[in-house]
């Protein structure tokens, strides 16, 4: 560009010479005029910075936008899959319920005849001890007085430890480890007395202190008796029973006197009842306290309590028995007519009954004909039962 060639002075000067430029506008209206045109820019400034960083602010939340848009979609699509899942997993315990259901109502259907008589069975339990029982173990039984001193209740035991013991001493040893009070009796053993063996006269001594309480009373005197004699002929073979006190002849009773010995006469032919210890549904198979002639007259007496005693009937399961006969020593009967019979331990309790009374005849086995079931608990009804060796069981050792 070419360089001016006027100066300075030249130039204020040029401006003076030129005529004077006025402006009639009112001063109002100037200030009016700039005023607008400041507040055009601003509107004009103010929207586009605003939209600038609007459009800022997107691009740099694009890509966080983006992740959370796969994360709802992700979670969305793992949350479907789980209700899915749990939906399929709830239908298969549904059907695998529904299937147990089935079996069980089937199992139920199909479980009658023989499982069932064998569940019974298992639940039942009889309680005299038999030959096929013993081993090499001695059988002991002790009488036991019932709480109202009425009755004699034998309690057998089976002992296998004898370590080369007299049955005599083994037998006096045992005594001291019965449970009377647990089972509902009194509690009587062991006897203030000391049992030996007179080899000589094959008889039992019998040695009380002299301070004894065997002589108090009618009771003490008639229940001390009966146990020695029971005890004795229920153990062993011995026939005679002499007696001492603190080692010199005799016992003196209040009632009886003074007893030196007694014979030993094992006393059979009774009807065996049901006695129902406190707390206890199972009996203990008990003697009656009268003797009968013949095996029918006994199961007779088996059909009725006898509550001055405590006694309760211990052949109703089994009514009517007919056809009863002896041959051998073998007692054969048909339960032909009865109508219902159960193999439950009630009537499981009535047959062993029915075996220990069969024993106190004499008899070694019974045959049953025409019965409705063919066991009860154990016993099987098509086979010969050998009659028990003892009656109620309970293990000491």
């Amino acid at each position: 560009m070419k360089k001016s060639e006027w100066s300075d002075n030249e130039l204020e000067e040029l401006l003076r010479q030129m005529p004077k430029v006025r402006d009639h506008r009112d001063p109002h209206d100037i200030y009016q005029n700039i005023f607008l045109k400041k507040r055009k820019t601003k509107s004009w400034l103010l929207p586009g910075m605003a939209a600038a960083a609007a459009f800022f602010i997107f691009i740099i939340l694009i890509p966080k936008l983006m992740d959370g848009t796969n994360f709802s979609y992700d979670t969305a699509q793992e949350e479907k899959s789980s209700i899915t899942n749990k939906k399929m997993e709830l239908s298969d315990k549904e059907s695998t319920i529904a299937l147990k259901k089935d079996e069980s109502s089937s199992k139920e259907q199909a479980y009658s005849g023989t499982e069932q008589s064998d569940l019974i069975k298992a639940e039942s339990m009889k309680t005299a001890i038999y030959e096929d029982e013993l081993g090499n173990g001695t059988v002991f039984t002790y009488w036991i007085p019932d709480p109202q001193a009425q009755i004699l209740i034998p309690i057998s035991t089976i002992v296998n430890d004898t370590q080369e013991q007299s049955l005599l001493s083994l037998y006096t040893k045992t005594m001291a480890n019965l449970k009377e009070e647990e089972w509902g009796l009194s509690d009587y053993y062991p006897l203030n007395a000391t049992i030996e063996l007179d080899k000589s006269n094959s008889s039992v001594l019998v040695n009380v202190p002299a301070n004894h309480q065997y002589g108090q009373g009618s009771a003490n005197e008639t229940i001390f008796m009966n146990v020695i004699k029971k005890d004795i002929s229920s153990n062993s073979n011995l026939k005679k029973i002499k007696f001492l006190t603190n080692g010199e002849t005799g016992i003196q009773f209040g009632n009886f006197g003074k007893i030196e010995e007694v014979d030993v006469t094992p006393e059979k032919k009774h009807a065996i009842l049901f006695y129902y210890p406190t707390g206890s549904d199972i009996p203990f198979l008990t003697p009656s306290v009268d003797t009968y002639g013949d095996v029918n007259t006994a199961f007779d007496a088996m059909k009725k309590d006898q509550p001055l005693y405590g006694l309760k009937s211990s052949l109703l399961p089994l009514q009517p028995i007919t056809n009863i006969s002896v041959i051998d020593k073998t007692l054969f009967l048909s339960f032909k007519g009865i109508s219902e019979i159960k193999d439950d331990q009630r009537t499981l309790s009535s047959f062993e009954a029915l075996l220990l009374t069969a024993k106190e005849f004499g008899l070694e086995k019974v045959v049953v004909k025409d019965s409705a079931i063919p066991f009860i608990g154990p016993f099987d009804l098509s086979k010969e039962n050998k009659v028990p060796v003892a009656p109620n069981l309970r293990n000491i050792q």
